[in-house]
């Protein structure tokens, strides 16, 4: 008697639990979303990361039935949004939209961050792809990169580039790159693009990393002549600028932009999502806008794609800095 009491309480237990699970993935894969969910931007409206989210948002309203509603919070390279996001609740309604710079690089440059990324956020989908443009004024005679080489080695003294920061993609990617040629240059770091391109096209200083939007005009004008994309791809809007990787420099790292959630967040909202998100890339409107901002074809990552993505890339930016001994205060 005791023996089937027992069989008949463990019976119950296990029923009880398939039921909690079934009502649990009900409640995160069949029913979410029940209510708007928040994607949290890493930057001022206006900006072209708040552009795409927006983008992003619009449509993902439309595909999941309730609104999805833009909360910009910059400061901090980031930190402070992916912060917002990482102590969220884990149940779908707050998700980040961010950038590589604003994740995986600034992990790179400083370990006390008080975020670990791999750890206190889940990837969720890669979104766009890009990368920035090395341009010099039109008086540098270099047509190439090969030739802009030799020609840096050959007056070192004479050249500085710019970036528009410390620790900046075009920052980085310049000391891998001085790393694999020898050439010797100095580094002007500005506070934006803005005021770097003013004194790039007035030939304060004739080199510099720029972005493919904001530079776009200045190269169509011939006030800035493009060199070379950092991208794995050529861009739409300058289809003859040739990659690093075309020019025998294949450059490891990778400028993304994309959505995450916080740790524990159901997978079944995590894949969700992804999907979702996935399918709106390969829409006409979205692919246009891609081309709009110079922005690499859209493609479908899997969430673990875009895990190991952001694994791999934050190894490879901490070997350049590493190596480059920048120090961001």
């Amino acid at each position: 008697m005791i023996r089937r009491r027992l069989l008949s309480q463990t019976a119950a237990a296990v029923i009880a639990s398939l039921c909690v699970g079934q009502a649990a993935w009900a409640q995160s894969g069949d029913t979410w979303p029940a209510k708007p969910v928040r994607l949290i931007v890493p930057g001022l409206p206006g900006g072209a990361t708040d552009i795409y989210a927006r983008a992003l948002a619009d449509r993902l309203s439309l595909v999941l039935k309730q609104p999805v509603i833009i909360d910009n919070r910059p400061g901090a390279s980031g930190i402070i949004a992916a912060k917002a996001v990482m102590h969220a609740p884990a149940d779908g309604y707050t998700l980040l939209y961010s950038t590589a710079s604003s994740t995986v690089m600034a992990a790179a440059l400083k370990s006390d961050l008080g975020i670990d990324f791999s750890k206190d956020l889940a990837p969720v989908a890669a979104t766009f792809f890009g990368g920035v443009v090395l341009a010099v004024h039109p008086d540098v005679p270099a047509k190439n990169l090969q030739q802009l080489v030799a020609l840096i080695k050959a007056k070192p003294d004479q050249y500085s580039y710019a970036s528009f920061g410390i620790g900046s993609n075009g920052h980085l990617t310049m000391e891998w790159l001085k790393s694999r040629t020898g050439m010797k240059i100095q580094h002007v770091p500005y506070k934006g693009v803005a005021p770097m391109l003013t004194e790039m096209t007035a030939g304060i200083v004739k080199i510099g990393w720029v972005d493919l939007v904001g530079s776009l005009p200045f190269i169509q004008t011939g006030k800035i002549r493009p060199i070379i994309a950092n991208g794995t791809a050529r861009t739409s809007q300058l289809p003859d600028l040739p990659t690093m990787g075309e020019q025998g420099h294949p450059f490891p790292g990778t400028g993304w932009q994309g959505v995450l959630a916080p740790k524990g967040t159901p997978q079944a909202v995590v894949q969700r999502l992804n999907t979702e998100i996935n399918k709106l890339l390969l829409s006409p409107d979205i692919t246009q806008l891609a081309i709009r901002f110079n922005a690499e074809p859209p493609k479908a990552y899997s969430v673990e794609q875009f895990s190991e993505l952001l694994v791999r890339d934050l190894g490879v930016w901490k070997r350049i800095v590493a190596a480059a001994h920048i120090q961001v205060d």
